[in-house]
């Protein structure tokens, strides 16, 4: 039985994905061993859920619609860049949220919690609303990387209407992840 890679996410405005790229392009540096996110993936992970059947994924689905239906749209403001697991040792590099950001935990919440009984594992951390912009391979990044990332920790990463939640599809490649939209979930609240 063929499994497939699932996630459930908030797409990236376009908007938000120009500045998010416009982050990359000032955090870039000649072999800084960072796995940069491709503009066109990026997203506003809510839950991970890895390899599902299809009938895995069709109850996930209604699930989520389910879930997301009593949330209104909401103004999502993107401001600040950081690393996890902390600036001075970074592995991911993010986007954070503003404005908009308790919104999203609480949408995050309600998706995780519907999903519950159906045996996904949760995440023991607190959910933190960030947009992935690059993984740092093994070794340590350069000192000029993490100055660069403490300078831009306001940086203005625009806004957007948080008006859907997706559940996604991701196939791994050498040259990155390439994510599928299998189904939506308006916010209608």
């Amino acid at each position: 039985m063929q499994k497939t890679r699932t996630f459930i996410s908030v797409p990236a405005a376009p908007a938000v994905c120009d500045r998010a790229a416009e982050a990359i392009r000032l955090l870039r540096q000649d072999d800084d061993g960072v796995k940069w996110v491709d503009r066109h993936a990026m997203h506003w992970t809510l839950q991970f859920l890895g390899d599902l059947t299809d009938a895995d994924i069709a109850e996930v689905c209604f699930r989520v619609q389910d879930a997301v239906a009593g949330f209104a749209p909401f103004p999502l403001v993107c401001r600040g860049l950081g690393a996890f697991p902390a600036p001075d040792r970074p592995k991911t590099l993010w986007l954070g949220a503003a404005t908009g950001g308790p919104e999203l935990c609480a949408l995050q919440a309600e998706v995780e919690s519907s999903l519950d009984d159906l045996g996904f594992r949760t995440d023991r951390r607190q959910y933190r609303p960030h947009l992935t912009l690059g993984r740092i391979g093994r070794g340590a990044p350069p000192a000029a990387l993490k100055e660069a990332v403490s300078a831009l920790e306001d940086y203005d990463g625009g806004e957007m209407i948080v008006d859907e939640v997706a559940v996604m599809a991701s196939r791994l490649h050498r040259e990155g992840p390439a994510h599928t939209v299998l189904a939506t979930a308006p916010l209608d609240g």
